[in-house]
């Protein structure tokens, strides 16, 4: 059904979905447009988009599908500047790891013959940057959609088979349980990731080096997902409040009683604990997304 797909926002994620598309459907016009100049030549420099123009309008014309590739909070901002080029039963679609907010952020601003179809593809890595796309990022992992009541079917099942042909396996999900899944899978281990590293940086320079220094992998998995993009993160966070907040409030309520276990010296509830979380681990391998 896509013929001609269009990226704004040329980062990571941008850049892996035009890879992507260029392996999986050569004849595909792929054209993208990011804010930055810089950015956009070094996206140009790929070989992987047939055209990167300065004006995000003609990035826009003709495209069959539009992906708003940028952080949650230019979601709005970008959906306004593109309304005016779309064409005519063009789908519009998102990368935005929250889905109620930006759903509200985007629909209002485009044309009713425009359709919204949200998506969020749980692929990552802790680098950013045209130059950090690669094709292989949607293989095996997820990508869920979910479409607004209403929309046609036909189109939601392209969507879905374009994701597909990128390797992703799909799922559907409402808006509101996308978000608060997303809130303890993804959003609160970034949270807790920050936390973590941002503690280890207040303390006694002496100590810094040594943590450095003898780095286990727990404190080095730590910091890969606190390198992580801090725009895109910061918008996250203000954007899911809600969901975040209810599951950093279980977490508080769990970590308080661990530590109640061992100021109490109470090893078989510590045991226990630790026995369950190690078969989510053992699940987690099961399923491929390790």
């Amino acid at each position: 059904m896509f013929k001609k797909i269009c990226i704004i926002g040329l980062g990571l994620i941008g850049s892996s979905i035009a890879h992507a598309a260029r392996r999986a459907h050569p004849a595909m016009t792929v054209t993208g447009y990011d804010a930055s100049a810089d950015i956009r030549t070094r996206a140009a420099a790929l070989g992987v988009f047939s055209a990167i123009p300065d004006a995000i309008g003609e990035a826009v014309s003709g495209a069959d599908l539009i992906i708003l590739c940028v952080p949650v909070g230019a979601m709005g901002e970008v959906a306004a500047q593109i309304a005016p080029h779309c064409q005519s039963g063009a789908v519009v679609s998102d990368v935005g790891s929250v889905k109620k907010s930006v759903i509200e952020a985007v629909q209002p601003h485009l044309p009713k013959d425009v359709i919204f179809i949200p998506a969020h593809p749980i692929a990552g890595t802790e680098h950013s940057g045209p130059e950090a796309g690669f094709a292989d990022l949607f293989t095996g992992r997820w990508c869920i959609l979910t479409p607004l009541e209403g929309t046609d079917a036909v189109v939601t099942e392209a969507l879905k088979s374009l994701w597909q042909s990128f390797g992703s396996i799909v799922e559907f999900m409402s808006p509101k349980y996308h978000d608060r899944t997303l809130a303890i899978t993804s959003h609160l281990p970034h949270l807790i990731a920050y936390t973590i590293v941002g503690t280890a940086t207040e303390l006694e320079k002496d100590i810094q080096a040594e943590v450095i220094k003898f780095s286990a992998g727990g404190f080095r998995d730590f910091t890969r997902i606190a390198a992580s993009d801090p725009t895109m993160w910061r918008d996250i966070f203000l954007n899911n409040q809600e969901a975040v907040l209810d599951i950093l409030q279980r977490f508080n309520e769990d970590l308080t009683a661990l530590q109640k276990a061992i100021r109490q010296g109470k090893g078989e509830e510590l045991f226990d604990f630790f026995t369950k979380t190690r078969e989510v681990r053992r699940r987690i391998i099961e399923a491929k997304q390790a």
